[in-house]
């Protein structure tokens, strides 16, 4: 393997504390450690900065708290003022309600190569799992664990990755809770697209400008792992126009968006 990247872990949250704890909590037990986290913060209310103001005080990693004022879903917006602050060159994506394997950042630097993006799937925290995985503070689960959906993504068998292929066009099976990429890069491109509307399509209209420049993608399977904590689903009524931008970026090629990152560096 080439000498790994320095890496920037970066996670959206919005006013949900407690799957925030259990994130930064599998932060602490992963095997090789990012060299900073940095939350985007949506807009929440003060408990999410007196967690983090907890954490703070023995985190083994610098914790950066970036945050702006609540004015509905703009998370292309945060996760733009945070990959800004980013100081590494590698950023590994995750969502706020994510538990990470503790092997998931040596993962992601083991398989970081220039010219591609990775991308991993999810194992899923059922709603039953809910009020027991946060009051014990649960952040390990293996193949037999109750409470989860798709217990064979649980198994890390990086032998499997011999035989990973590179992507050309973008993937049906990319999810933003789970992606890393070259900072680089991601500049290239201008960052996450803030002229989409409410939820959804950002990490996908993204990484359709990636391959508009000739970045490929490498999906992890069997390493790279993520639990998934559940929550109800996101309102989806503005889908359709974030759905149209994309269908114009993969037509007409677009590499570059007017609204991006550009406006934070």
């Amino acid at each position: 393997m080439n000498q790994k990247p320095t890496s920037s872990l970066v996670t959206p949250t919005y006013n949900w504390p407690k799957a925030l704890e259990l994130l930064l909590i599998s932060v602490k037990n992963q095997t090789v450690l990012p060299n900073e986290v940095i939350i985007a913060d949506d807009g929440s209310k003060p408990e999410t900065t007196e967690l983090i103001k907890k954490f703070e005080k023995d985190f083994p990693v610098p914790l950066i708290h970036v945050w702006h004022e609540d004015n509905g879903n703009q998370k292309p917006k945060i996760m733009n003022m945070a990959i800004a602050k980013a100081k590494y060159d590698y950023i590994i994506e995750i969502d706020g309600d994510i538990i990470m394997h503790p092997k998931f950042i040596e993962d992601h630097l083991n398989y970081a190569e220039k010219g591609i993006y990775l991308f991993g799937s999810r194992v899923n925290i059922q709603k039953e799992k809910l009020e027991e995985i946060f009051k014990q503070k649960i952040t390990f689960f293996h193949f037999f664990s109750n409470g989860i959906k798709k217990r064979g993504r649980t198994l890390r068998i990086p032998f499997f990755m011999n035989f990973a292929k590179l992507h050309n066009k973008r993937s049906s099976k990319l999810r933003g809770c789970n992606m890393s990429f070259w900072r680089k890069d991601f500049i290239k491109v201008n960052g996450f697209n803030e002229g989409l509307v409410g939820w959804g399509v950002d990490d996908s209209e993204l990484i359709q400008r990636l391959h508009n420049i000739g970045i490929q993608g490498k999906r992890l399977k069997n390493v790279g792992i993520v639990y998934h904590i559940y929550h109800k689903e996101q309102d989806k009524s503005h889908i359709h126009l974030n759905n149209a931008i994309e269908d114009e970026v993969r037509e007409k090629k677009i590499t570059f968006v007017e609204k991006g990152i550009n406006q934070y560096l």
